[in-house]
């Protein structure tokens, strides 16, 4: 694939909660990226996705909504994870998307957009790191914390507020994830990656 090339960034919601935020941040998180003419923007909300909850066991049929969902991991170059933190963890639905795959995420970059109360979501990402790290994807450093994310409303009810530091760290994450998505897409071009 040449250089110049977009790459394809996959917003994943994690959320599918009832009266969930992640729709709003992943829309601003998307908002951000799609400035950037290197980007190609997939966003994919797993409340839509319907993947089952119970994982089939190797010899069974894939059900469609997990052979639907991925071609469109696959041909991401880097991921984006929006998620919440519930109970010092990230919710259910999102490891059970994890784990329905595992080619997909293989030697591509992982970025992480976490909201919650005080701690900003990162209890979350600390072990979303651990999670895909085992499955030789490369968790990067820099991510964005939204601590007490309802506080980042604008009077005129727009969010997050223009002066947010999320807006910064927004775009330092964004050039850190399509660093590594061009390394690692070019890797993958050279030798293809074998666990």
């Amino acid at each position: 694939m040449p250089q110049d090339d977009p790459l394809r960034l996959a917003i994943i919601i994690a959320s599918t909660r009832n009266g969930r935020f992640g729709p709003t941040v992943a829309s601003w998180f998307a908002a951000r990226a799609r400035r950037r003419t290197d980007l190609d923007i997939d966003l994919i909300d797993l409340a839509e996705a319907g993947l089952p909850q119970t994982l089939t066991d190797q010899d069974e049929p894939v059900p469609a909504p997990v052979a639907a969902l991925a071609p469109r991991l696959t041909a991401a170059d880097a991921f984006a994870v929006v998620t919440p933190e519930y109970n010092r963890s990230f919710p259910a639905p999102l490891k059970t998307a994890i784990d329905w795959y595992y080619e997909e995420w293989q030697a591509k970059p992982v970025a992480f957009v976490a909201y919650g109360r005080e701690s900003g979501g990162l209890h979350a990402v600390d072990q979303l790191r651990q999670v895909f790290t085992e499955l030789d994807a490369v968790a990067i450093r820099d991510a964005i914390s939204l601590p007490r994310y309802w506080d980042l409303f604008a009077a005129d009810g727009t969010w997050p507020k223009v002066t947010a530091d999320c807006n910064a760290a927004a775009a330092t994450t964004l050039d850190r994830l399509c660093w590594w998505a061009h390394a690692l897409r070019d890797a993958r071009a050279k030798r293809p990656y074998v666990p």
